[in-house]
């Protein structure tokens, strides 16, 4: 039988609006405030709470490796992946230490990551920085249901993204949204927040942080 996220993914490769959209100076702004001291890791502190020690944690859409790297120093075993070369060429260079896997997350599988010797579950997935925002059009359910599958007995997914369509290369994607798009994914929403340092949530937030767990 095939589940909801299944069937609304059956389509041909779609263009991310990460891909679509000028990005250029995305790695070179991240980097130079890693050289400036300034704190880019709060994500990687949530999940450290989250995430049982020396847990298994899987930084989907990671990106130039800040949140994954910062896992690693926490001693977890963490793997990277992302679609966009330049930056994981990047990660590759900064952090050489952070194992990191080319690949779309609307197409990502077990096998994807089987075949590259990582783990195929995870006690945690991080999906922060607003990946969510950039897919693909119409791939937000799959990809949704791909992370679930990646997710051991009792793990958590850890999204976090802009609400109000930030930035402007982004779509608005209201929390009931995301909150049915999670369900129809065979995902529970635990909690939410309206920041990595947890605080309440509200309707006029413009952030959110997510945990969700399996139905």
């Amino acid at each position: 039988m095939t589940a909801p996220w299944q069937a609304a993914g059956m389509h041909a490769h779609r263009t991310t609006r990460w891909e679509s959209s000028d990005h250029r100076d995305y790695g070179r702004r991240f980097a130079d405030l890693r050289d400036s001291g300034a704190d880019i890791t709060g994500e990687a502190r949530l999940a450290d709470v989250i995430a049982p020690r020396r847990a298994r944690i899987l930084d989907a859409g990671s990106g130039m490796g800040r949140i994954g790297a910062a896992l690693q120093d926490r001693g977890h075993d963490v793997v990277g992946v992302d679609l966009d070369a330049a930056l994981l060429d990047q990660s590759r260079q900064t952090f050489p230490h952070l194992p990191v896997v080319e690949a779309r997350l609307d197409e990502l599988t077990p096998e994807i990551l089987a075949a590259q010797g990582h783990p195929t579950a995870y006690d945690v997935v991080v999906c922060v920085g607003n990946v969510m925002i950039l897919l693909a059009p119409d791939t937000e359910r799959e990809v949704l249901g791909r992370l679930r599958a990646l997710l051991a007995p009792g793990g958590r997914l850890l999204v976090g993204f802009h609400l109000e369509a930030e930035p402007g290369s982004s779509r608005r994607y209201p929390a009931p949204e995301f909150v049915a798009d999670a369900r129809s994914a065979g995902l529970g929403v635990e909690a939410r927040f309206a920041s990595y340092d947890l605080l309440p949530s509200s309707d006029e937030d413009d952030y959110a942080v997510f945990f969700l767990r399996h139905l």
